[in-house]
């Protein structure tokens, strides 16, 4: 991921093979993450936390339809995404910074979307990059997931093996739920597309 080549080619080549395989050689994942985009596009004036950003995958989509004050922030720890994405999505709603997940530089309640895309099963210690994503989003605002899954062929003996060979968590069907029901967290949903999930909740409004 620290890598300047690798980083040009991800969102070309790499990434929509991952994105295919997730489905199991469907097209689930594909058809849910074009949903997806179009619903981080509508109009709005919101401000947008994109943990582990990679190069910059979400950001066009993300900012596309912000309005007043809304901006989009993308966050990873490799430089060469980094760079990567500022070449590629230069707008003055979009800014990127080099940090760790796990102790997030926002203050408290600070952003009304929340995403991790395709990268909570790459990073060490991802329960507690999940409630530092909850600790920065603001009552009412919404947290979109897209990692692993325990579920179709990833619950084969030995399957966890070869993922952690390959450093790919593989979550279990309810540990990123439990978690996020541990905060309290609303309207929390599922949709599991082969051996990925999309996890959507959402932070209550103080009463």
């Amino acid at each position: 991921m620290h890598n300047r080549a690798f980083s040009q080619i991800y969102e070309t080549l790499w990434r929509p093979l991952f994105t295919r395989g997730f489905s199991l050689g469907g097209s689930s994942t594909l058809d849910y993450d074009r949903a997806l985009r179009a619903y981080l596009a509508r109009p709005g004036e919101r401000r947008v936390l994109d943990i582990a950003c990679g190069p910059g995958n979400y950001a066009g989509d993300a900012s596309r339809g912000l309005t007043g004050d809304g901006a989009y922030v993308g966050l990873d720890y490799s430089r060469a995404m980094l760079a990567q994405a500022a070449r590629d999505n230069v707008s003055e709603r979009v800014t990127f910074l080099r940090g760790d997940a796990h102790r997030l530089p926002f203050a408290s309640e600070s952003f009304d979307t929340v995403t991790c895309l395709a990268a909570l099963y790459l990073i060490d210690d991802p329960l507690a990059v999940l409630d530092e994503m909850v600790r920065v989003t603001a009552p009412g605002g919404e947290l979109i997931i897209f990692t692993s899954v325990r579920a179709s062929i990833a619950a084969l003996p030995g399957a966890p093996t070869v993922a952690g060979l390959t450093g790919l968590r593989v979550f279990e069907r309810t540990e990123i739920l439990d978690r996020l029901h541990a905060h309290e967290l609303i309207h929390v949903e599922q949709t599991v597309t082969g051996v990925g999930q999309y996890v959507l909740a959402r932070k209550p409004l103080r009463h």
